[in-house]
């Protein structure tokens, strides 16, 4: 006898709509254009608009073949289902000479054309370094010429914009920024990253251009920047515009870029006022002179975060004992990230960074790179056992000069077994030994 049912269907023909959209979630461009061919179900699934609302793209220096193929197809799928795109993110890995980079501004010269249209509010294309001399004059200033028109485009549904490192001239930079605000002379974008924006060496903070240039910006909640853009023109310019929703001002201070200029402690006195919501993050890359850092860290500012990095430059002409006990102290009540990574072979700081931490009230997370004596370690779990300091994560790494750091290390490990029971249970914890020779 002939059985005429139908044949019984996997238990993948059943899937729910939410849950098969969740598989494809997970798929590369290539496995699920496969996975679109099995069922008129799953190539419905395919054109899900929530499967296309990021997307990565990455431009390689050196491309393989398989790379390359990966590219054109994040490529082309980005411009075929460009209408759902939100969230965008350009990459440039090892860019190494100038044909790739005439090739980089074609493609998105066309890429950025075709997503005119979108409903965009994200964009992040990190360290172009376009003071690299493959950027010729004539690739970088059709560059510039195309992303600018893209921002106009983009200006009234941007929400996020990313453009770190990309190493510009304050015209080229005021340009791009302008073209945020270039349809209402004002912008209500909420995130601008412009680290490492503007080329090494430029004085921003004493240029009218600049400040014309921000004061267009009325919405501002979270602003990255360096600090040879602050100036008391451009606190008194985020007060008046964007006080009522500037949370974050995270500010990069390097060796390279000019950091001289006096700030009044008066014009920081009088955004945090204004903006009761703002905390300030510094992040200080082989600044590490206590003057230069006094003339910076002024204790009217609401700080929340500070690192502190020497890059492993050792200089002798510098301490950080005044620093710590001094300087940073000030901030005893708003402090809760605190990262030092020193080279500080001359000096032993153990008692002085002890004090800080447990002076420092609301400190959450510690991570230091430095000379240490491994003896700080257990002072430090010991006063955090009595409830002195409420750390959260500790991440250490203890420099030695010795080649052989075996005595270090056991001592390191009866350090550990002692306060095993703190440790598994209320911290983030990484400490180890680390020989600079």
């Amino acid at each position: 006898m002939e059985d005429d049912s139908e044949p019984e269907q996997s238990s993948w023909a059943y899937l729910p709509d939410v849950c098969l959209r969740r598989v494809f979630h997970w798929l590369h461009d290539r496995d699920r254009s496969r996975a679109a061919l099995v069922c008129k179900k799953w190539s419905c699934a395919m054109y899900s608009g929530s499967l296309w609302r990021c997307r990565t793209i990455t431009f390689y220096g050196q491309p393989s073949r398989a790379r390359t193929l990966e590219f054109q197809s994040a490529l082309w799928y980005t411009k075929k289902f460009g209408k759902y795109l939100k969230h965008l993110e350009i990459k440039l890995s090892n860019p190494y000479h100038t044909p790739f980079i005439k090739t980089f501004q074609a493609i998105m010269r066309g890429l950025l054309s075709h997503l005119g249209n979108s409903h965009l509010v994200s964009l992040s294309i990190k360290y172009l370094e376009l003071d690299c001399l493959i950027w010729k004059n004539v690739v970088r200033a059709q560059f510039i010429k195309s992303l600018a028109a893209f921002l106009k485009r983009m200006s009234n549904q941007l929400n996020y914009l990313n453009l770190k490192g990309a190493r510009i001239t304050l015209e080229e930079g005021c340009e791009l920024l302008n073209s945020l605000s270039s349809l209402t002379n004002r912008s209500f974008i909420s995130e601008i990253n412009i680290e490492d924006f503007f080329s090494l060496h430029l004085s921003v903070y004493s240029s009218a251009l600049f400040h014309q240039t921000m004061s267009k910006f009325h919405s501002l909640t979270i602003l990255t920047f360096n600090y040879n853009c602050v100036s008391d023109e451009l606190l008194d310019i985020l007060r008046e515009h964007s006080s009522h929703s500037l949370c974050t001002l995270n500010i990069k201070c390097h060796i390279h870029d000019p950091h001289g200029q006096v700030v009044s402690g008066m014009s920081w006195a009088n955004l945090a006022k204004r903006a009761p919501k703002l905390n300030v993050n510094f992040f200080f890359e082989r600044v590490m002179k206590h003057d230069h850092l006094a003339r910076i860290l002024l204790v009217e500012i609401p700080v929340r975060s500070i690192s502190l990095r020497s890059c492993y430059f050792s200089d002798p002409a510098w301490t950080m004992r005044p620093t710590l006990t001094n300087l940073l102290p000030a901030y005893w009540h708003g402090l809760q990230k605190l990262t030092l990574e020193l080279n500080n072979d001359h000096e032993l700081l153990d008692n002085e960074l002890l004090q800080l931490i447990l002076a420092c009230k609301r400190l959450l997370f510690l991570k230091v790179w430095a000379f240490l004596s491994v003896s700080f370690m257990e002072r430090l779990l010991q006063n955090r056992a009595e409830k002195k300091c409420i750390l959260t994560t500790i991440k250490v790494r203890i420099y030695t000069s010795q080649d052989d750091s075996t005595e270090e290390e056991q001592l390191l490990a009866d350090i550990y077994r002692k306060f095993k029971y703190l440790i598994d249970s209320e911290l983030n914890y990484f400490v180890i030994t680390y020989p600079v020779l």
